[in-house]
Formats: C-alpha cells, structure tokens, sequence
C-alpha cells in the first residue's frame, strides 16, 4: 500500500468543483422558453437539452467514480473539467438545437465528474459522521451558485441571449481548470490497481445486491427526482401561464435554493448529534408536508408563482437534508469501493431525475398537472424507499447482533 501522505484540498476547491455542473445545469433554465423559439424548435425538442444533460450525466458517472479508483482523483477530474470547457463553448458557438444537445451532452459528461469525484475525495480523508457533516455543509455553501445562476441566466437572456449564458459557464469552466491543476493534489493513495474496466460492473453487482446500499440510493433519488420534475415543468408555466419574466423566474427560484440550503445546513448542524435514521425520518416529514402543500394549491389555485415555489422550497430543504446523509450512508457500506459507489448512486439519481424530466415533456399540455403528478408519484416512492429498505435492513442487523 502506498503511505503517501494525503495532503488535503482546501473546501473552496471542492466547493467550486461540485457546483460547475448545477450551474451548467440551472443557468438556461429561465431562457428555456426563448432558446425554443430563437432555434426554430418544439417545446418537447428543446426539453432534450435538459433530459439528455441528465442522462449523459448519469452515464458519465458509471465510469468516471471507477475509474477515479483505478487512476487516481486528481486526473479523471482535471480531464472532466477541460471536457466541460470546450463543450460548453460548442453550447455557446451552436446553430442549431442538434448541435446544442450535442453540446450540452460532453458539458454534462465533463460537469458531473466534479460531482461525483470530490464526494470520493471527501471519503478518502474522513470518516462516515464527518464526512456526512462536511458534506452537508459543502452542499449548502455549493447551493449559491445554482441559486443564483438562475437570476444571472435571466438577465443575461434578456440583456443579450440564451448564448451568454454559455460563454459565462466556459469562463467559470476555465478559471475551475487552472485552480484545481495548480491547487489540488491526489487523495486516494490505495489505487484499485487489481480492477481492470471489463471487471467495472462486477463491483457495481457486489453494490446492488446490498440492500441497505440499494435502499439509500433509491430513497437520495425519488427525492432528488421530485425536485427535477420541478425545473422541467416551472419554467414553461412560470413564463407562460403566470408570465413571469426569466429574470423574475430566477429571483423566485431563489426560494427553492434557499430551502434546499436550510436543509444542508440542518445536516450539517445536527449530523454529530442525531441518528442517521433520525435525520431521514425528519427528511420524509418536510418532504410529505411540502408534497401535501403542493397538492392543496393544485386543487385551489396556482394563479401566484409563490403557490408553486412554496412547496418546493419545502420539497428543496428535505433534499438538503436527506441526499448528504443517504450519499454518506452509500458510500459507507463498502468504503474500499467509494469511488464505484459514488458513481453508482451518481447513475441512478440522475437517471431518475432524466426519467422525470421526460416524463413531465412528454406529458406537457401547458397546465401544471403532469408536473405536480410527476413530483408527488417521486415523493411517495422516496419516502417508502427509506423505511422499507434502509430501516428494515438496519432493524434486521440490530436484531442478529442482539440474537448474539
């Protein structure tokens, strides 16, 4: 085993990191409507450029987290950032919406490997309570930018066009590419030299078949879906049905930023002091009462945007709470295989936000219902994920120990 010291990364590094592929992802949102009609496309076309963004995502992640195993941290992510830099100049430099979707699937490939390589990097160097810790605090400073990205995303659509979004994204890409070479150093010193990639899914089975693993990342996913059915449909009826302006769109979408804020912030705060099954429990509670709140303005009226963000920001703080404590309990089931398992969770968490995405496309008929539908299906199979898997499974250990 190689006895290297680890020398660790300063947190602004891998803060930055994580949020280059949410802010690639948050940033167009509100000029969505607009880049529809500036490429001459139909509403379920240009829904591609965020479907295939999150699946191309979600793929990246099966080979990236193994890879990172295999080679190292520090060179899967500096190639994944370069990836995202030229790609999201193609975005810029598009004609067309082929080329677009084109673009914007090597942006996502590149973007997620900040995403699921630091989450490696933060399990190399800590345990399973302060990595949980950490990360819900990283989470919660890492959400400004997608908070934001929205409002400047608006401004610059209506100031030039939905193009200098992308240029800024390939500034931001640029400067993250010269830090982390210069700045970040490797920190995984035990290589998985013995892995070869034809035995990538072998690892991934050894994962599936453990329950709780299954159970933590099924329950992350639901959730997160919940919250990608969201920005699929709210744009469009934001814009076209209560007529908001992209930049006012991205100032209410600051409400959802700060819920899922709140929520890492709890993580963060009383992850040392309460139970994992406590946190998830409380993360089931906020996520039911903003899916109930949701319903009830369904029903009623859904003729003020804060009827709609409301509930999402509720939706948003149980996201922050749940995805760092279940990503945390994941990827310690089999902490020799982190990086797999980062990228496995990765995989499916964004394959069911991309299944979301689509599903609200496919079923657009301009109101919110396939949304709202969409969003409460998600929440329930979250919920039922984390008690019936995740709980029976540690109820069942507890029970053999005691039998002992």
């Amino acid at each position: 085993m190689n006895t290297t010291a680890v020398v660790k990364p300063h947190i602004a590094i891998l803060i930055v990191l994580s949020a280059i592929g949410p802010v690639a992802l948050n940033i167009f949102l509100p000029s969505m409507p607009n880049l529809t009609e500036s490429l001459n496309t139909s509403h379920d076309i240009s829904q591609l450029t965020l479907t295939l963004y999150l699946v191309a995502t979600a793929c990246a992640q099966l080979i990236l987290g193994p890879l990172s195993d295999k080679y190292g941290r520090r060179p899967i992510l500096l190639a994944g950032v370069g990836v995202y830099v030229i790609a999201s100049l193609g975005c810029a430099l598009a004609f067309n919406i082929e080329q677009l979707i084109a673009g914007r699937i090597l942006q996502a490939a590149g973007g997620c490997a900040g995403i699921i390589i630091t989450r490696a990097i933060v399990r190399d160097l800590y345990d399973k309570r302060k990595s949980t810790s950490l990360l819900g605090y990283m989470t919660m400073i890492m959400a400004v930018a997608p908070m934001l990205s929205p409002i400047i995303g608006g401004y610059l659509d209506q100031w030039s066009s939905w193009r200098a979004s992308f240029y800024l994204v390939t500034l931001l890409g640029f400067i993250v590419f010269i830090f982390s070479y210069s700045k970040l150093h490797e920190t995984n010193h035990q290589l998985s030299a013995d892995m070869k990639l034809g035995n990538i899914f072998s690892k991934y089975k050894l994962l599936i078949v453990e329950r709780q693993y299954l159970g933590y990342v099924l329950g992350t996913s639901f959730g997160s879906a919940v919250f990608f059915a969201f920005i699929a449909g709210a744009p469009f009826y934001a814009t076209k049905v209560l007529d908001l302006l992209p930049s006012e769109y991205g100032f209410y979408f600051i409400m959802v930023s700060l819920g899922y804020m709140s929520g890492n912030f709890i993580s963060g705060r009383y992850a040392s002091r309460l139970s994992e099954r406590q946190m998830l429990d409380m993360s089931s509670i906020i996520l039911a009462l903003g899916i109930s709140v949701l319903i009830y303005f369904s029903f009623t009226s859904f003729d003020h945007p804060a009827y709609l963000f409301i509930p999402m920001a509720l939706v948003a703080c149980s996201n922050g709470i749940a995805i760092p404590n279940g990503m945390s309990g994941a990827l310690s089931v089999n902490p020799k295989l982190a990086g797999t398992a980062s990228g496995l969770a990765g995989f499916i968490q964004i394959s069911m936000g991309a299944a979301a995405t689509f599903v609200v496309g496919f079923f657009h008929d301009g109101s919110a219902m396939p949304m709202v539908i969409c969003m409460v299906v998600t929440a329930v199979l979250s919920i039922v994920s984390f008690k019936l898997i995740v709980q029976q499974e540690q109820d069942s250990a507890i029970e053999v120990l005691d039998n002992h």
